[in-house]
């Protein structure tokens, strides 16, 4: 589905429009107006017309906007920025609608957390697609809506909405990490177990995952922030930085994150090593009093009457059982003399 914003300065407002006519070159619109056009699940004809015939885009940009239809099991293409004569050409990665998962879900791979939006802007249009439709994008859309006077400042700024709200979405997913692994942190000494360790590796490949596309995003941020680009107009770097400085944030937080949880896993391995020497030690113990008694008895069960007087001995049987006991006795108190207990 198309839908189209498109803002008009003598009108100073704009409206929602979907499935408009489109002309058949976007490069020349009216002078002073702004659109935005958002594609949603477009079926290949809806693609053709926005990025062949509205405003035509290179092959290889094409290709990589259609990625996601082309080969759904591959994961999305990654963060990227790039500049070409007519246009600016932006992917970023919002999290996937419906992947608030709770932290001990198995969800870990990049495909299954996060989607593909990619964005092309000029100085009148801002086109974004996706094939999901994304919270973040409509959060933008009301604030537009809103604020209707703000989408005179053009494609560069609108296209700031969306990616403020993309990268505000990361911070409640990794403060539910950071509180998981703050949980698994008292137990782990407490109660090492199977089950929390593979917890753990499920949360250090959700944590790998995020990381990778929030350090690939800062990049992309950066270099919007740095002026390079003609289409990202001087006034707007410095909301453009507010995004960044976000991101910067986040990312910090989920390389604290990554330390974590291998710290957690190495505390958790060092816990089990610790109880299984604890459950070693208290066998050899037990095995060390009990051989002694094993000698004894064997020695007695030979049943030599020949120079074996305790045989005939009337206490005899008392005799060997208080020796295994003395022996017992003594080794116990050499365990608690050398500290071993």
């Amino acid at each position: 589905m198309i839908s189209l914003y498109r803002w008009q300065p003598g009108q100073k407002h704009g409206d929602w429009v979907d499935l408009p006519e489109l002309p058949a070159n976007g490069a020349k619109l009216p002078e002073g107006e702004v659109w935005w056009l958002d594609v949603e699940n477009p079926s290949e004809e809806e693609e053709a017309r926005v990025f062949q015939r509205f405003l035509p885009v290179h092959p290889l940009t094409l290709e990589d906007i259609t990625l996601p239809r082309r080969d759904p099991d591959r994961a999305p293409h990654l963060p990227k920025v790039e500049e070409f004569p007519d246009y600016l050409f932006v992917i970023a990665t919002p999290l996937k609608p419906g992947a608030d998962v709770p932290p001990t879900s198995h969800v870990g791979r990049l495909s299954r957390m996060v989607v593909q939006l990619s964005a092309v802007l000029t100085h009148q249009v801002l086109i974004t697609h996706h094939y999901l439709a994304l919270p973040t994008v409509t959060e933008a859309k009301q604030f537009l809506c809103r604020h209707c006077e703000q989408a005179g400042r053009g494609p560069d700024y609108l296209f700031h909405l969306v990616l403020d709200r993309i990268v505000d979405e990361y911070a409640p997913e990794i403060d539910r990490i950071v509180e998981r692994l703050d949980d698994i942190e008292e137990k782990v000494l407490a109660t090492a177990s199977q089950q929390l360790l593979t917890e753990l590796i499920h949360l250090k490949r959700r944590v790998i995952a995020l990381r990778k596309t929030l350090i690939l995003m800062r990049e992309v941020l950066a270099r919007l922030t740095r002026g390079e680009f003609e289409l990202v107009d001087v006034r707007e770097i410095a909301y453009y930085r507010n995004v960044y400085d976000h991101l910067v944030r986040y990312t910090e937080l989920i390389e604290g994150a990554r330390e974590m949880v291998s710290d957690l896993m190495q505390m958790h391995l060092a816990a089990t090593s610790n109880k299984l020497n604890g459950i070693m030690k208290t066998l050899a113990m037990v095995s060390t009093v009990i051989l002694p008694m094993s000698l004894i008895a064997s020695i007695y069960g030979m049943n030599f009457k020949k120079n074996m007087p305790e045989l005939e001995w009337d206490y005899g049987y008392p005799f060997a059982l208080g020796l295994m006991f003395v022996v017992a006795g003594i080794a116990v108190w050499l365990f608690y003399r050398m500290k071993w207990l």
